[in-house]
């Protein structure tokens, strides 16, 4: 009687404390390979119209995730405030990259592999955006869509990392 009911983990920024430590980590790493693999091949990436921009993309892809894992870490913030800086930061990291889209997509929108290629980026920071929204209602699952995030900024950077690494070799 009279005690709380436990919050759900979707909501206890404090239960993901391993995951954002783990996560600043291997994204702070793989940003340190990205900038290796871009000085190994800068002027190829030069040569090509939106490579420079797809180097500058994968970069915001990983800092997403680099400082929604710092954000997460700070102790004593309130829930609001997490849900905030989220919001902020999402919204920042879609806007960028959404930029960037218009100089990456070869041939325009009309280019074949256009939606895949918004595919593999726009998902590393709209779901903090939804994170960040969803922390402030307290409802609509919360810090599980940061997890979301993670994950596409990760595989999508990859991806990218891939085509200034090798592919602009061929």
């Amino acid at each position: 009687m009279g005690d709380d009911p436990p919050v759900s983990a979707a909501y206890s920024p404090a239960a993901w404390h391993d995951l954002y430590v783990a996560t600043a980590s291997a994204t702070a790493a793989l940003t340190g390979l990205l900038f290796v693999a871009v000085s190994l091949n800068i002027e190829r990436i030069l040569k090509f119209e939106g490579l420079p921009e797809r180097a500058m993309q994968t970069l915001a892809m990983l800092l997403t995730p680099l400082i929604a894992s710092i954000l997460g870490l700070i102790p004593g913030q309130s829930n609001t405030a997490l849900g905030v800086e989220l919001l902020v930061l999402g919204v920042a990291s879609t806007v960028a990259i959404a930029q960037t889209l218009r100089r990456t997509i070869p041939g325009g929108r009309n280019h074949q592999h256009a939606g895949f290629h918004v595919l593999i980026t726009l998902p590393a920071s709209v779901p903090i955006v939804v994170g960040g929204a969803s922390l402030l209602a307290g409802s609509g699952g919360g810090l599980y869509w940061i997890v979301a995030a993670i994950v596409a900024a990760i595989l999508g950077a990859s991806v990218n990392a891939w085509v200034l690494l090798v592919e602009i070799l061929r």
